[in-house]
């Protein structure tokens, strides 16, 4: 535990020690260890005849502002943290972030999400998880994640995620850590503006002392008014965890709403 908690407040407290305002060279040093890191383990976790499961995943993200630096973010969602079991997701969170990059012409384009706005954001967060499908364990997870965002050109940010999530899975203790690296930006098609991105993300599972799982994901969000939000995407899991290799396709259903 004492590890993992080293690597969530020494990535942060370097991230955070870079502006936005500093150019995109500055940007490209901060986050070269993790880019390559995370690519070295995705080219080297998917192995040949793995199990493919397909599944689809619907979401509801509802975001409900409190003041200019905190908002509560209730989450439903599916998930497959086990291999025999698929489950849903539930649970409040509470955000925090610095004040708005509102002088940033390069931010001004992105979709409703504020935090986008924001150079650093953490979440603390309580999940229930309990299978829907199969035979799985119930779990109680406890989420403290923080998230640095650097904007590129117009249109285009970049957002590193560290997060770790506490877990009691059946009434056994571990932790996980998790980085994800997301690139996404604004495009105009006619009169619709659409925001695509892809993301990469890393775990590091207490309970087999390795990096057991990748994801990769491509998506795109639909702001629809001020409060609602579509977004789908494509999501390719690799899972390493025991004996056996599985990788799992997903395609997500997300509606966001914004008060």
């Amino acid at each position: 535990m004492k590890e993992i908690t080293a690597i969530f407040l020494r990535d942060h407290s370097e991230i955070a020690a870079f502006s936005p305002f500093r150019g995109s060279a500055l940007l490209a040093h901060a986050l070269q260890r993790q880019v390559w890191a995370a690519l070295l383990v995705v080219s080297l976790a998917i192995p040949a005849g793995a199990q493919t499961t397909k599944q689809v995943w619907p979401e509801l993200g509802a975001y409900v502002k409190l003041n200019d630096q905190m908002r509560f973010y209730f989450l439903s969602t599916t998930v497959k943290e086990n291999k025999e079991s698929t489950e849903i997701e539930l649970g409040p969170n509470f955000d925090f972030y610095l004040k708005p990059l509102a002088k940033n012409p390069k931010l001004l384009l992105l979709r409703l999400d504020e935090s986008k706005n924001r150079p650093l954001m953490v979440r603390v967060g309580y999940r229930f998880i309990h299978p829907i499908i199969g035979n799985g364990s119930t779990e109680h997870r406890g989420v403290l994640e923080a998230t640095a965002r650097f904007p590129l050109v117009i249109g285009m940010l970049v957002s590193d995620r560290s997060r770790i999530d506490f877990r009691s899975v059946g009434g056994e203790y571990s932790w996980r850590y998790r980085n994800r690296l997301t690139v996404e930006g604004n495009v105009s098609v006619g009169r619709v503006a659409v925001n695509p991105y892809v993301r990469a993300e890393v775990y590091y599972d207490s309970r087999y002392n390795k990096w057991s799982r990748t994801a990769l994901t491509a998506g795109l969000a639909f702001p629809i008014t001020k409060h609602f939000e579509l977004e789908s995407y494509f999501e390719h899991q690799n899972n390493t965890e025991g004996s056996s290799n599985q990788e799992l396709h997903a395609v997500g259903a997300v509606l966001n709403l914004y008060f």
